[in-house]
């Protein structure tokens, strides 16, 4: 009898889970439920498997709405008609196609209309809903005549008095009014909660037609569903055996290609994956996959392909990946094996310059009836619910932003912040939007309305209504088209080799920098920032621990930096046995013989796999369920219970000490969801290497081009300086020699006007144009004539020396400008045809103090360029011990003078610490920890130069200082503002650090982990 019930996926609308909405169903013994969401299916799929569970027929379909406004509830017959549902929807969200009032085009739909929005004719399939209050209405004559077409509609919504004044606070979100502005029609009625079915019949007792017509409608929908069926694209070229003889010549090709023609492993190695690929149907897969990176190829484009694909050597035929498995020895059935359903997913990377032409491509090939990028919940976050809510209980924003940014202990207790915290508090996990998933695209056999309506967000591109986890469920299996920045300095460092240098790298060859000499030696002293994966200082500490200087330990280092062999304290025993390989024993002989490679140490998600089964001696479904959860796929809880349970049971039949089994599980659960697979790290490992190529042998270049691309771990300053370090002069922006993006002459830099965050970017994509078309500009009034530019854009391009060229000062450039911009207002400019020759004044020189030019970097870039922030200081101490010299400090005492560049924030059980990175005035790195008693005294107070007291401590080849005390060092007062005391000190605040914060719980400290370095025997 319930024919339209919301789920809180009925966004800003319903207050109802989809597991409460079928658990109230069970309690009240409903043998029927519909799930009619408004404009979406996100949770059809969901309601279904719980229902089936409860032994309830689930019916599904949507309750239509137009601007708020309830056209009618459409109720799938069958699989066909939620298709037909989706499909009007679709064609409204993506195509700007109006909905049908009445009378939509459905075959498979039963539609039931509010009273409020009848038809004027009804098809065999349509209906009238009449609620329970509306019943009195049917003794006119003209309703009486129209019972024959009407059900009970009793619309379900919330749960209880509580859930019906948050939907009300959702509403008046939805519609951003305060909540005393709602009127009635904005939201349900106070009557929309699930109802014992004999009272809800009780009401339409004197209406037996009614009751009929509403039980006729349920028996005729029925939705039935198959899960973990293939959904994909079946196939690439039209048939599977089409697509066997496709992949097989290909993958020969490729074989003769990278292993040349007598290599007999990689030949039964390929022989062996194509039977695994052909028996699990997934060669169109592959061969999909392949046609969007031959596309790649030929548009010039760079690729990884990186994840669990690259454990193939198919992939690495099909130019897929760029690792060679048979190298690293990797794990084929990590990727494919044949308890195996559902397709692999690829993650592939592209320059983020160059994601969307692949996406294009995808989409144009394939079809957008077949194409769309997987959606995702966006959920109400702390910030977004105490703004949201607050501005419905009519807070000030200056009290909203106090509730975002505050701890809620912190918080007022007044009546209206205690609502805002009850209604708060109900709207965690709640969805608030849907968006688009970062990377996941789906292409399907049938047209992909049959599963979903579309939604066409900003960016431009379709999206599922489900999310990742909806979609495996289902059989659609996602290709992960991602970007990064990594890449894109990698492409244009090497079009700026070319261009400045004259010089042509081919960058994929692997062999270029693979174990390069040049390239160990910065690898192993650390000296990797702007690096793709190794240039955070954690990740350069690493380095240096390990003395990584060839290609194999980097791709150990770049999993066991990962929080899953970090916090179970296997990094440390790894850099220790790195370190003195002949100071342990392996825990057992399955260690030495499984992962003799790592020390015995589990480093990667194969490793963990390997030990539990053949430690454990556990069958390969618990290993694929190990897999899931450690890739995030799947973390069943009552699933990992069963493997752990399996496992101990399994140690105790091989005999195995029980102390030794309990060690050995909680290394395999610290790694679920915090690894890499071994092909992964490979992966990182390889563009990692590429990024250092270029950064040695073409540093200059290199920077310029992690400059552009946005750099990655650290803000531009500190790129800007490490270009400074490799050689480059650093220059201000000058319209004559500046585009937006930073320019290369020789080793001369450019900064790009992109940095000028207060000029518009219209105006400095209009100077370079023009200087591209008609060249150089003259003069300032010559500039001036040719570029419609104000005052304030004018000001910030003489202050920052964009005008140089001139020879004149800024004060000078200044008052010229003002001049010229009266003479050529836009309503002067037409006044005559003939050329004028442009005025030229005389100034009086007016006298500028050193540093002017220093400030007016930091107020228009946020760092100075033309000369160091050492330089800004009041004292003209350097420090006692440089960053080059720690080394020789071990144990003893520093004194330092240095500049801030980034600190982390870390939580232990002792509270928080922070480790921070710094500069000396030598331009070198070092790093430092920050404890949280010394914390209190000496805290960080924000960006610029600090004098520090502290202990150095080298571990494994890489120091560290521990901070005893430290204090901010004052820079000298902005001399542009000699007589205004207030401004003095304002360019200061804009010196800034890179913060990065840690959201995770305190990793154990050694002492509690207790990780054994000899054999484990029975106690």
């Amino acid at each position: 009898m319930y024919l339209n019930c919301h789920t809180y996926h009925s966004l800003r609308y319903g207050t109802i889970s989809v597991e409460a909405l079928v658990q109230s169903a069970s309690e009240l013994g409903l043998e029927t439920l519909c799930l009619t969401d408004i404009n979406t299916v996100t949770a059809i799929y969901e309601f279904y498997k719980l229902c089936k569970e409860a032994k309830i027929k689930p019916i599904v379909g949507m309750e239509i709405r137009q601007d708020n406004e309830l056209l009618y509830i459409a109720l799938a017959k069958n699989a066909t008609g939620i298709a037909e549902i989706n499909r009007l929807v679709t064609d409204r969200n993506c195509d700007n196609i109006p909905l049908p009032k009445t009378n939509p085009a459905f075959k498979n739909v039963i539609a039931i209309y509010p009273i409020e929005n009848i038809p004027e004719t009804f098809s065999e399939d349509e209906y009238i809903g009449v609620r329970s209050d509306q019943l009195n209405l049917l003794f006119r004559a003209e309703w009486k005549g129209l019972i024959p077409r009407m059900v009970v509609l009793q619309p379900v919504t919330f749960k209880t008095k509580r859930e019906y004044h948050l939907h009300r606070v959702l509403r008046a979100i939805d519609l951003n009014i305060l909540g005393s502005k709602l009127q009635a029609h904005q939201h349900c009625k106070e009557d929309e909660v699930l109802k014992p079915l004999n009272d809800l019949i009780q009401k339409y007792q004197q209406y037996p037609q009614i009751i009929e017509n509403t039980k006729a409608v349920l028996d005729q929908c029925s939705f039935e569903f198959k899960f973990f069926t293939p959904r994909n694209k079946k196939y690439y070229t039209g048939s599977k055996k089409d697509d066997l003889t496709l992949i097989t010549k290909l993958a020969y090709e490729g074989l003769a290609e990278r292993y040349g023609l007598n290599d007999e492993v990689a030949k039964k190695r390929v022989e062996k994956e194509l039977k695994v690929i052909d028996e699990l149907n997934f060669s169109g897969y592959f061969l999909i996959t392949w046609d969007i990176i031959q596309y790649s190829n030929s548009m010039g484009f760079m690729h990884i392909g990186r994840g669990s694909g690259a454990n193939s050597i198919i992939s690495y035929c099909l130019g897929i990946t760029n690792i060679c498995p048979i190298e690293l020895d990797l794990y084929f059935e990590r990727f494919l094996n044949l308890n195996r359903k559902t397709p692999p997913d690829f993650d592939i990377d592209w320059s983020w310059q160059e994601r969307d032409t692949i996406l294009e491509y995808i989409f144009k090939k394939y079809g957008k009836n077949h194409v769309a990028f997987c959606g995702t919940n966006v959920e109400f976050k702390y910030r977004s619910i105490f703004r949201e809510v607050g501005k419905v209980f009519g807070l000030t924003k200056d009290e909203l932003d106090a509730l975002a940014t505050q701890p809620m202990e912190s918080h007022d207790h007044n009546s209206v912040v205690k609502q805002v915290h009850k209604y708060g508090k109900m709207l965690e996990k709640f969805p608030n939007q849907r968006s688009m998933h970062a990377c996941g695209i789906l292409i399907s056999e049938e047209p992909i309305t049959n599963y979903s309506a579309l939604e066409m967000p900003p960016k431009g591109f379709p999206i599922v209504q489900f999310d990742m986890h909806v979609a495996e469920d289902i059989g659609l299996e996602k290709f992960d088209i991602l970007s990064q920045r990594g890449i894109g300095t990698i492409n244009d460092a090497v079009k700026l080799i070319k261009k400045n240098k004259g010089i042509d790298v081919n960058i994929r060859d692997n062999q270029l920098s693979k174990d390069e000499e040049k390239c160990n030696e910065f690898l192993s002293q650390g000296k990797t920032l702007g690096c793709f994966y190794i240039e955070s200082p954690a990740m350069r500490g690493l380095l240096r621990r390990l003395k990584c200087d060839n290609y194999k330990v980097l791709v150990a280092a770049s999993s066991i930096i990962r929080p899953g062999v970090a916090q179970s304290g296997m990094m440390k025993e790894y850099i220790f046995r790195h370190n003195y390989p002949d100071k342990f024993e392996y825990f057992h002989p399955v260690f030495q013989e499984q992962l003799g490679d790592t020390y015995g140490i589990m480093v990667y998600q194969e490793d963990v796999i390997k030990i539990a089964l053949y430690y454990g001696g556990l069958p390969a479904a618990d290993g694929d369920v190990l897999r899931r959860a450690m890739s995030g796929k799947g973390r069943s809880l009552a699933a990992l219970q069963k493997v752990k349970d399996h496992f101990f049971e399994s140690c105790r039949k091989l005999g195995h000490p029980e102390k030794l089994s309990s060690e050995v599980y909680r290394q395999i659960e610290s790694f679920a969801g915090y690894s890499f697979c071994k092909a992964h790290s490979a992966s990182y490992a390889v563009e990692s290497y590429q990024s250092l190529y270029l950064k040695v042998y073409y540093p200059v270049e290199f920077m310029v081009a992690a400059i552009n691309n946005g750099g990655g771990f650290y803000r531009t300053e500190v790129y800007v300086h490490e270009a400074k370090m490799s050689g480059a002069n650093i220059m201000n922006p000058c319209v004559n020699k500046s585009d937006w993006e930073t320019t290369l002459y020789g080793n001369d830099v450019y900064l790009g006007f992109m940095h000028l965050q207060s000029l518009e970017t219209k105006t400095a994509l209009l100077i370079t144009a023009d200087r591209h078309r008609n060249g150089n500009f003259r003069s300032l009034g010559d500039f001036i004539k040719r570029i419609p530019i104000g005052i304030a854009a004018m000001q910030i391009l003489i202050f920052i020396g964009a005008f140089r060229f001139t020879g004149k000062q800024k004060n000078e450039l200044l008052l010229e400008a003002r001049m010229l911009l009266n003479d050529f207002k836009p309503e002067r400019k037409m006044e005559t045809l003939f050329e004028e020759p442009i005025k030229e004044y005389r100034f009086p020189e007016l006298k500028r103090e050193v540093f002017e030019d220093a400030f007016d970097e930091i107020e228009l870039l946020d760092f100075p360029v033309s000369c160091s922030p050492f330089d800004l200081l009041v004292t003209k101490y350097r420090g006692s011990v440089m960053a080059n010299d720690l080394v020789k400090y071990h144990k003893k005492q520093v004194k330092m003078l240095a500049y801030l560049i980034s600190r982390k924030h870390v939580p232990t059980n002792r509270g928080t610490m922070f480790f921070g990175t710094w500069i000396d005035a030598e331009g070198n790195y070092f790093d430092t920890a920050h404890f949280a008693d010394c914390l209190e005294k000496y805290p960080f107070k924000g960006g610029g130069c600090y004098l520090l007291l502290g202990t150095v401590e080298v571990d494994f080849h890489f120091p560290t200082v521990t901070i005893v005390k430290m204090e901010k060092m004052p820079f000298i007062p902005d001399p542009r503002y000699a007589y205004d005391s207030d401004k003095q000190y304002e360019a200061h605040q804009r010196i800034k650090e890179d913060v990065s914060m840690t959201h995770r719980l305190p990793y154990p400290q050694e002492h509690e982990i207790g990780l054994p370095r000899i054999k484990m025997h029975d106690l």
